[in-house]
């Protein structure tokens, strides 16, 4: 650096830049335990016998644990562009609540920081504690502060001037009561459409399975039975939304590697992730106080499908063929839940032919996101465990998966199942034809890249499957 260039840099009070929230749009604190959690679920408990010990023990402690991934963190690219051009100019210190470990790693890839304070172990660096490390360096009005919380007022009342990152303008007109207000950026904050989006009501769709069973047994004009299949369709809604909530939360690195899942709310750091768990556990609640005033063993149904895809979460989804087992599991559940719903017999022939083209679309999934690896010259899928080279055999077991379906119709269509509840069972003949049809063209479009990331949800939106379901429908119709 040239002595010019040091004289300007001395000229201004040095920029002291916080980072959770402000230069990036998430909390480290959060990020990493969830990272942790999302391969360690039982370190829950040593977390909070680290918290008992403090804030800055359990920062250490877990971020001693962790590897994350900081190239893929929600930066405000307002906020680090503005940095960038302020550390040409003066003296730039990162200063942050986060273990000083990960607050290095943040500093290091954004780069051009003068210096890093944060918290070490012992002293959890945060509102008044961050003020006095601040005055104690370069004294009271000696450095300019960027934050975004109000807790940041602990620390503008000691600095010279603020730089404010809000969503409106309350904390603004708080922090110039205590300094002045150098300048504002603007954060946004979650709308209603972004939790539409978080708790993926669309997928709700999925339930639609939960009336199979109501449209099997010819129930569908029983007042009763079809008011407990809509209450067990928003139970499992309720519950579904709390998974999808749990899984982004615990799948936060491998959304930000994907092309599509990077803009998911919580992974783009649109809702700030304190309030996924809140929102998980609320759902939870309200699906299973539903499900007991339904029927006992549909709760019970539903607490086995809520502990199958926690598992999923968990652990399940990096296990390679027992995750898209698990996916079919998964769909067949919401059957058997249908079935409980209305207090009905299972049925074999559905819950077989649901296993087998299930599994099938389950692979399609897979393929899907292989396919998609092998495009980007990535070697795995992120946070899968399969290789690009499994493309040929997912391919294969899929397809064969599917056609297998198709045999588990054509025996029950020659069942005496068929024969009793059909006055003509020999038009379902016609089934399988268009069953065949649609199986190999989802899977030519999945061989073409084309495929959306979630096969149920290109089988209910393509306009092709829509059409074959109502030929469907009215085949089914007729052989009534």
């Amino acid at each position: 650096m040239t002595d010019s260039a040091r004289d300007t840099k001395g000229a201004r009070p040095p920029l002291c830049v916080d980072l959770d929230g402000t230069l990036i749009r998430t909390d480290l604190l959060v990020e990493s335990a969830f990272a942790l959690l999302s391969h360690r679920p039982f370190m829950l408990f040593p977390m909070l016998v680290w918290l008992l010990r403090g804030k800055a023990r359990l920062k250490r402690e877990i971020a001693q644990r962790v590897e994350l991934s900081v190239s893929t963190l929600p930066y405000n690219d307002e906020v680090v562009a503005w940095v960038r051009e302020q550390q040409s100019l003066r003296t730039t210190i990162l200063c942050s609540a986060a273990d000083t470990a990960l607050a290095t790693r943040v500093a290091d890839h954004v780069g051009g920081f003068d210096d890093v304070i944060a918290s070490d172990g012992q002293h959890n660096l945060s509102g008044a504690n961050k003020a006095a490390s601040l005055v104690e360096l370069y004294g009271e009005r000696g450095f300019d502060y960027v934050g975004n919380a109000a807790v940041d007022l602990h620390v503008w009342k000691y600095a010279n001037a603020a730089i404010v990152v809000e969503s409106g303008s309350n904390l603004s007109v708080a922090a110039a009561r205590v300094t002045r207000v150098e300048r504002t950026f603007s954060r946004t904050e979650a709308t209603g459409r972004q939790w539409l989006k978080a708790l993926r009501v669309h997928q709700w769709v999925k339930n639609i399975l939960l009336f199979l069973p109501l449209l099997a047994s010819h129930r569908v004009f029983e007042p009763k039975a079809f008011l407990s299949t809509a209450l067990a369709f928003l139970c499992f809604g309720l519950c579904a939304s709390s998974v999808y909530v749990t899984n982004d939360l615990l799948d936060l690195s491998a959304d930000r590697q994907h092309r599509r899942k990077k803009h998911r709310p919580f992974a783009a750091g649109t809702i700030p992730l304190y309030q996924g768990p809140i929102a998980a556990f609320a759902l939870l609640i309200a699906s299973f106080s539903l499900a007991w005033r339904l029927t006992p063993t549909f709760a019970l149904v539903l607490l086995g499908y809520y502990l199958l895809t926690t598992g999923y979460s968990f652990k399940f989804k990096r296990i390679v063929m027992l995750d898209v087992v698990v996916l079919a599991l998964l769909y067949t559940t919401r059957i058997v839940a249908g079935t409980a719903a209305i207090q009905a017999k299972l049925s074999f022939w559905l819950l077989a032919f649901s296993m087998f083209i299930f599994l099938s679309l389950a692979m399609v999934k897979r393929y899907t996101e292989l396919l998609a690896a092998q495009r980007a010259a990535e070697i795995k899928a992120a946070g899968r465990g399969y290789d690009v080279e499994d493309i040929p055999l997912i391919q294969s077991l899929g397809a064969s998966s599917g056609y297998l379906s198709v045999l588990v119709l054509a025996l029950y269509i020659d069942s005496t199942a068929s024969q009793s509840l059909y006055r003509h069972p020999d038009y379902l003949w016609l089934l399988c034809p268009l069953l065949l049809y649609w199986i190999s063209r989802t899977w030519a479009i999945a061989h073409r890249g084309i495929m959306h990331d979630d096969p149920v949800v290109f089988a209910i939106t393509d306009k092709v499957s829509r059409v074959l379901l109502l030929i469907a429908g009215i085949i089914v119709v007729l052989s009534i």
